[in-house]
């Protein structure tokens, strides 16, 4: 990681509407992060809140973009190029994934958005898919008539709440995990 600022962004959705729904995992993570890093003043920069200051060692600045998610790489896009920021040793992107069993997370440095409208932004917005990802499984749509979107923006079942706010602190964990050991060992560790 080469740039002064290592810049961790959770995505998801601004409103108390879409609050704890699977679409705001990210945004649960960066509040998880928040918490353990004692970084909870956040202030708007722009087209997202952040929380700038120390944490693990490194220069971090925790972002929720206020976009909303289709359009969460004019709010990321603009804090890479604010800060100078190298995309692909520099940013962290959160999110939720239907492609993944509710609670597991999957770590990747590149690749496609998966169709996930927020990171095909962010894909845009950067010119390049090398950005790490802590992508953390909301399980795939249950309904046979294929509404995503009323999925994605659904809430969790009382069982399921407990299962993704383990997942949100392993996610944590995993960030935290990229900022002291690296990328790879983070891999090694949280992926599976």
């Amino acid at each position: 990681m080469d740039s002064e600022f290592v810049i961790i962004a959770g995505l998801g959705n601004p409103g108390r509407q879409y609050e704890g729904t699977r679409h705001n995992v990210g945004f649960s993570v960066i509040d998880e992060l928040a918490e353990q890093s004692g970084l909870t003043r956040p202030v708007l920069s722009g087209k997202s809140m952040q929380a700038k200051g120390l944490f693990e060692g490194r220069k971090v600045i925790l972002m929720k973009p206020l976009t909303y998610m289709n359009l969460s790489g004019e709010a990321v896009g603009e804090a890479v190029r604010y800060y100078k920021a190298d995309p692909e040793t520099s940013l962290i992107v959160i999110s939720d994934d239907v492609n993944l069993p509710e609670g597991k997370l999957r770590l990747r440095d590149k690749g496609s958005a998966g169709g996930h409208n927020g990171l095909k932004s962010i894909i845009a917005h950067l010119g390049t898919d090398c950005f790490m990802r802590v992508r953390v499984g909301v399980g795939g749509k249950p309904d046979p008539d294929g509404d995503l979107a009323a999925h994605v923006l659904g809430h969790f079942s009382k069982e399921s709440a407990q299962t993704m706010a383990e997942a949100e602190k392993r996610a944590a964990e995993a960030v935290r995990c990229i900022l002291t050991d690296g990328f790879a060992a983070a891999q090694n560790r949280f992926n599976g």
